[in-house]
């Protein structure tokens, strides 16, 4: 069994502690491999490491910079068929979703790179006799903090903005599954890159992550995760004034209006709160039916989501793989407890499978509860599994938009409804960063990712999302000769 270093400063390194620990695959419950088990030390040196690469990088010429991005885009291309079964492996994605991933995904360092070259600066006219530009410039040293729902996307999205706008980075994966940042570390080095540029540490958020949000040389932090790690980060951020872009919780709303296409709107949301095990902060939280809709819609999504194909991530008919972890998996099944216990209605899953070889994994099977009332735990809070909350029925537009406003989360939503009138009221009346009229088409680095309330700070994507990513400097000169 092979055992990984992290990347610092160019160079592998084991922890300074020594210690390594365990990464389990999801789908058996078996160990894979040992990586290392960063600490504050080994956080002290990849700053440093960083700070010393930033003068280098940042004064490189945008196109300097972005040929060097595009050249990470094409060996990522070259090593998506690795990079795809290492999720597989480590993450327990379904193995021909890992392979779309780990192909579609170097378009964000593409899009970067590209955009990079003509959004730096532009220039206000005032007179003839003052030029004023607007100067955009890096923010510093990145801290890039990653959760393990999709262990390289979210990575990418972070670092190819960061990257190409002229920062340096230390990149924290998961804990979890750390094996393939450590293999985007091992591609990094075959690119021209001043050593530093960026940096891997594999550890805790704990500890590795909470040193990076609060050292004093880390200029912003870029961060996916939970609401309350979310928190965490601002309270630690917030002696030094670090920029923040936080991208956080959802417990997103699905509105089926009593004149929807019900076939469509089963089809699309049970795929969707199935896609990642429903790891996904994006995925559906809570169903609104119309009473109109709702026997049609309830019978048709529990025969969609039973249908689901549970099974190992490797066979490629699987569309549901295991959770993450052991410890997330007893966090779901808290939950479905929890739904149990307040009086929600389980008529699908909630239990373990228990036939060979799923027993041996960290499985959940697809789970469907009715009769949520909207105080009960499950429908306040992100469960982040395939667990789908049918909310009780509604028979006014003003109280499902009231409903569905009322929660701390504001990250996506969708609306199902023929009549696009009345669905631009909807999306004008929902508290969330996204809201998508059926079943949406949209995805990828073109688009801006974010939400409202606790959902978090700032944007990805689009050229919102790499303006982040900058610092804006304004520059006034004054073309007057001086008196003689």
């Amino acid at each position: 069994m092979s055992q990984y270093k992290m990347w610092i400063g160019g160079k592998w390194v084991d922890a300074e502690s020594g210690k390594t620990y365990p990464v389990f695959n999801p789908a058996t419950g078996e160990e894979i491999t040992q990586v290392p088990l960063g600490g504050l030390a080994d956080v002290d040196k990849a700053v440093e490491a960083a700070r010393k690469a930033l003068p280098i990088w940042s004064k490189k010429s945008q196109m300097e910079r972005s040929n060097i991005v595009l050249n990470i885009a094409a060996l990522l291309r070259e090593n998506a068929k690795e990079c795809g079964r290492i999720d597989c492996q480590e993450h327990g994605t379904p193995a021909k979703m890992a392979e779309f991933l780990a192909a579609d995904t170097p378009g964000w360092f593409e899009w970067a790179a590209y955009n990079a070259r003509s959004m730096m600066g532009h220039t206000i006219p005032v007179s003839s006799e003052t030029v004023v530009y607007m100067q955009r410039e890096p923010v510093g040293v990145v801290a890039i903090i990653t959760p393990w729902n999709l262990p390289l996307l979210m990575i990418f999205q972070k670092l190819g903005p960061a990257l190409a706008l002229g920062n340096t980075c230390v990149i924290k994966p998961p804990s979890v599954n750390s094996l393939g940042a450590l293999k985007l570390a091992e591609i990094l080095e075959k690119v021209n890159l001043p050593p530093g540029t960026v940096n891997i540490i594999t550890g805790p958020g704990g500890t590795v992550g909470e040193a990076l949000a609060s050292h004093p040389r880390v200029d912003m932090v870029a961060f996916t995760g939970s609401s309350e790690t979310g928190k965490r980060i601002m309270t630690l951020a917030g002696p030094t004034v670090k920029r923040l872009q936080l991208e956080l919780g959802g417990k997103n709303p699905v509105i089926v209006l009593d004149d929807a296409d019900v076939n469509m709107a089963v089809n699309g949301m049970a795929r969707q709160q199935c896609f990642n095990s429903g790891q996904i902060c994006g995925s559906p939280g809570r169903f609104y039916i119309h009473e109109k809709v709702y026997d049609e819609f309830v019978e048709k999504f529990v025969i969609a989501m039973k249908n689901m194909v549970v099974g190992d991530p490797n066979d490629e008919k699987t569309a549901l793989g295991p959770l993450v972890s052991a410890a997330h998996r007893n966090r779901v099944e808290a939950y479905i407890k929890s739904g149990v216990d307040e009086g929600a209605k389980l008529i699908l899953g909630g239990k373990r499978p228990t036939a060979p070889p799923l027993d041996k994994g960290f499985y959940v099977m697809p789970t469907v509860f009715t009769h949520v009332t909207q105080n009960m735990k499950i429908a306040r809070e992100e469960i982040f599994g395939p667990v789908s909350c049918i909310m009780e029925h509604f028979n006014s537009d003003d109280k499902v938009i009231e409903l569905a406003n009322d929660n701390v989360y504001g990250l996506t939503s969708w609306v199902w409804t023929k009549d696009m009138a009345r669905g631009m009221r909807f999306a004008n009346e929902i508290q969330a960063g996204t809201v998508v009229l059926g079943q949406g088409r949209g995805g990828g680095p073109e688009f801006p990712w974010g939400g409202y309330k606790e959902s978090g700070i700032g944007k990805e994507g689009s050229l919102y999302g790499m303006l982040e990513f900058t610092n804006l400097k304004c520059v006034q000169v004054d073309l007057v000769a001086p008196p003689k």
